[in-house]
């Protein structure tokens, strides 16, 4: 039987605290058969890899371009050391999350912007001298991720949350990257990002839920909603099987074609999960 992998998840994150073993077991229960942890600083890198363990999932280290503001002096050189440190270990996949956000306004102006590029270009860096594919933040920022990557090249991976252009896709595409999607697009209003879920090739696209984070609409709550009593939703891995089946009806095909479709992506992106699960 077909099964689901969630490329991106951020297990770690203070949401799932109290519940995080019943959030997992429910994942598992909808036929989510891995998780992929990526860290956001470097006081996250045990905690992902931990859970990776406990779980039976996989786990990425890096630093979030939205952490480098309080990144240390020597956040750098101790994901250098902690790659390094764990080379060994099958579930460690990639180096990440990682990347440019130029939607957080002080994030686009100096020092922050030539920070979290500085950020960025020696973690790619990093992922191609440790072999390790990437997992990118790409926030209002493609272009400029882009020209990272030509400059610096990595052995593939996935833009995370891909919101970008047909052109930008092809882009990432045919530097051997797979495209993340996940809770976005199963909004009407988001028509473009639809429409790309539709026409792209079958090979580019990767599930994800972003869990906590980018609930699909059934778990969003409108401001009036909110004003009214009524909480947002929290997303989780859970969610992916009926994010995906919103994605195959947009390209007409079965639900259990397009979990055995984008976990095959999944397993082609980030080549460690072949250790851990056997394809569909």
């Amino acid at each position: 039987m077909a099964f689901w992998i969630d490329t991106h998840c951020h297990l770690d994150a203070g949401n799932f605290s109290a519940d995080v073993a019943a959030v997992r077991a429910r994942a598992a229960s909808e036929n989510v058969a891995l998780c992929v942890i990526p860290a956001v600083e470097v006081t996250a890198f045990e905690a992902v890899r931990t859970l990776a363990h406990r779980f039976g999932d996989a786990y990425a280290l890096g630093i979030h371009p939205m952490y480098v503001q309080w990144a240390l002096h020597d956040a750098l050189a101790r994901l250098d050391q902690a790659l390094t440190a764990h080379t060994d270990d099958p579930r460690l996949v990639a180096v990440g999350e990682i990347g440019l956000d130029y939607f957080v306004p002080e994030l686009t102006e100096d020092p922050l912007r030539e920070r979290q590029e500085h950020f960025f270009r020696e973690q790619l860096k990093l992922a191609g001298r440790h072999g390790l594919p990437v997992i990118l933040h790409v926030r209002r920022s493609v272009d400029q991720v882009l020209k990272g990557l030509r400059e610096i090249g990595v052995p593939g991976g996935i833009a995370h949350a891909f919101n970008g252009s047909r052109q930008q896709a092809d882009m990432f595409l045919d530097m051997g990257f797979r495209l993340g999607f996940g809770g976005a697009v199963t909004y009407e209003r988001a028509t473009r990002l639809r429409a790309l879920a539709a026409e792209l090739p079958a090979d580019a696209i990767v599930m994800e839920t972003d869990a906590p984070d980018i609930p699909p609409h059934w778990l969003y709550a409108t401001a009036e909603q909110r004003a009214a009593g009524h909480g947002q939703g929290r997303n989780e891995p859970g969610e992916l099987p009926r994010i995906g089946a919103e994605v195959a009806q947009l390209r007409g095909v079965p639900p259990a074609a397009w979990a055995a479709t984008t976990t095959g992506n999944a397993l082609a992106a980030l080549p460690g999960l072949q250790r851990l699960v056997r394809g569909p």
